[in-house]
């Protein structure tokens, strides 16, 4: 049992050209309006697309395999847990099932492994031992609240780059976002990004603490603008996390910069993907807002801790017949 011959992943492990950023330009930011029915009635018309069926369906779900950041941030992370979530990231689906498919030697891993910065030399060894070269991407800035000073937020963001993150996901400070202190934002993430260095940047929104969707579209144009290669949802750790409608103001908003500007921007939803059908929904949007060039891991990851089980799950199913046996697959 395969997928089509012509079905093909394109893994790519190192990023695109980071998005150098520009000027504020605050006039831009002062005129943006999101239509809030425009945005649901948008959101809703996705979520009601026909999902894909057996090798079609199996197909996608290794697209988003490939597209996930495989994380754990937990207050009980070990050197052991790093350790599990890494090998599982180079090797997210059984061997046996990828080769009932015929897709055992394209080379699926997840897109990179998510820690804490405490943990990132952690993974870093544990990912050289297995000879992979899967990037470590670390949080940081303070997360989730941000509430920490100025110089202890960029201190860290140094000190995960220097034990071999190569993905720094910041978040933003949301009362600068709340009180419209739109050019102040644009500085405090102007300097993370002079302190990741080559490392890339995932800026998170915090969506949920933001308010409105008006809200939400000028911090992505702020964080685009300061340089952001990627704007992601959610810490995980609000009340309202990825949602349809967030999504939809974010990468309209990424296109818009696009237009503008020439540099393309990556998306990473987060927190509360949990189930292989919402992955396809996701890959679903990303493909009718943004087009095939961001259906990539250089352009659009998935933040989730708990997803691939599910995913791996679906994959066992398509392949066998018959849903496994909690035993009967390795855990993340």
């Amino acid at each position: 049992m395969c997928l089509s011959a012509d079905y093909k992943i394109h893994l790519y492990i190192i990023m695109s050209a980071r998005n150098p950023g520009m000027h504020i330009d605050l006039e831009w930011v002062s005129k943006v309006k999101v239509n809030t029915q425009a945005v649901l009635k948008r959101a809703q018309q996705i979520q009601g697309h026909k999902v894909a069926k057996k090798q079609w369906q199996a197909a996608w779900l290794l697209k988003a395999v490939t597209c996930i950041d495989l994380t754990t941030l937990a207050g009980d992370d070990t050197p052991s847990n790093v350790h599990r979530l890494c090998m599982k990231a180079t090797q997210p689906i059984r061997h046996d099932l990828l080769k009932s498919m015929d897709m055992h030697d394209k080379g699926i891993t997840t897109a990179a492994v998510c820690v804490y910065p405490s943990r990132v030399a952690d993974a870093v060894k544990f990912l050289k031992a297995a000879k992979s070269s899967l990037p470590v991407a670390s949080v940081a800035t303070g997360f989730p609240a941000g509430q920490t000073p100025l110089k202890t937020r960029l201190e860290e963001v140094r000190m995960a780059v220097e034990d071999g993150a190569t993905e720094i996901d910041i978040v933003i400070n949301r009362t600068l976002a709340l009180t419209g202190q739109w050019a102040a934002l644009y500085d405090e993430i102007r300097q993370f990004r002079e302190a990741c260095g080559e490392a890339h940047m995932k800026t998170i929104l915090a969506v949920g603490e933001l308010g409105t969707f008006t809200n939400v579209y000028k911090a992505s144009l702020v964080s685009m603008m300061a340089g952001s290669d990627f704007i992601k949802t959610s810490t995980g750790k609000e009340s309202v996390n990825a949602t349809y409608p967030v999504a939809i103001v974010m990468v309209r908003a990424i296109r818009d910069y696009y237009v503008r500007t020439g540099h393309k921007v990556g998306f990473k939803p987060a927190g509360g993907i949990r189930t292989a059908q919402e992955s396809v929904v996701w890959l679903s949007l990303m493909k009718e807002e943004l087009g095939d060039e961001w259906l990539n891991p250089h352009l659009f990851r998935l933040g989730a801790s708990s997803l691939l089980a599910d995913i791996e799950r679906q994959i066992y199913h398509y392949v066998t017949g018959r849903y496994p046996a909690y035993h009967e697959l390795p855990l993340a």
